[in-house]
């Protein structure tokens, strides 16, 4: 999980966009789904239940809230695919309705939020750097402007190794549960689902750039909040 919070502040990911033999795979699926084929929403659904499931827990940071999200945009889809015009993939599609399930729900609890709970509903669109300033070159730098100054700590461990460890996958699932919403959506679709940029941007409607600050914030404040169990080893 995360993979690329743990090895550091430059490190990148994903997948590239399918190619032309996956793009024809889609179009049969699609054609079979759009024919009532029962056993064509079946295979979807086992290959995408879980993952939208694990998406809604880190969105949602409820189960129950999760599955509900989960059944809805199963319902959504079924409803919606006479009218998809596929100027997306099925999966970018299907991702982006439980996104809007979640968000309609996390809308509607909103009124019960306790209010210490409120500041986590920032977007972080600015200023929320973990790290302090000075740990960073001057915006006007003539190489490497904004990149690090002063690195985080080396963690005395591989992310590999990281990984395998269940204490730091429980920590790291708490730093992730605990981002702005915004952060926490692009990280969890990058870092979690795998997802590529370009499907990110596509799901969640950002631009380029939008994604890239996002993201940068969202492991920046994971690989902060993982430090300290890695510097009391």
């Amino acid at each position: 999980m995360a993979r690329a919070v743990l090895s550091g502040p430059r490190a990148k990911r994903g997948r590239q966009e399918p190619g032309a033999a996956g793009a024809e795979c889609e179009r049969e699926l699609l054609a079979r789904l759009r024919a009532g084929d029962e056993s064509a929403f079946v295979a979807l659904v086992h290959t995408l239940h879980a993952p939208l499931l694990r998406l809604a827990r880190f969105l949602l940071r409820d189960t129950s809230a999760a599955e509900e999200a989960v059944q809805d945009t199963w319902l959504g889809a079924l409803r919606g695919l006479p009218r998809f015009e596929g100027r997306s993939s099925l999966k970018t599609w299907i991702y982006r309705i439980l996104l809007n399930r979640a968000r309609s729900l996390r809308a509607r609890r909103s009124r019960l939020v306790p209010f210490a709970d409120l500041g986590r509903l920032d977007v972080g669109s600015g200023g929320d750097e973990p790290y302090p300033a000075f740990r960073y070159l001057p915006a006007t730098h003539p190489t490497e402007p904004q990149h690090w100054a002063l690195p985080p700590s080396r963690w005395p461990t591989t992310p590999e190794e990281a990984l395998l460890s269940s204490e730091v996958r429980s920590q790291l699932k708490a730093a992730i549960l605990d981002l702005p919403e915004a952060q926490r959506e692009v990280l969890t679709l990058r870092d979690v689902e795998g997802l590529s940029a370009v499907e990110v941007c596509n799901v969640l409607r950002l631009s380029e750039t939008n994604q890239r600050v996002l993201l940068h914030r969202a492991r920046t404040r994971v690989r902060k909040a993982l430090e300290g169990h890695f510097l009391r080893e």
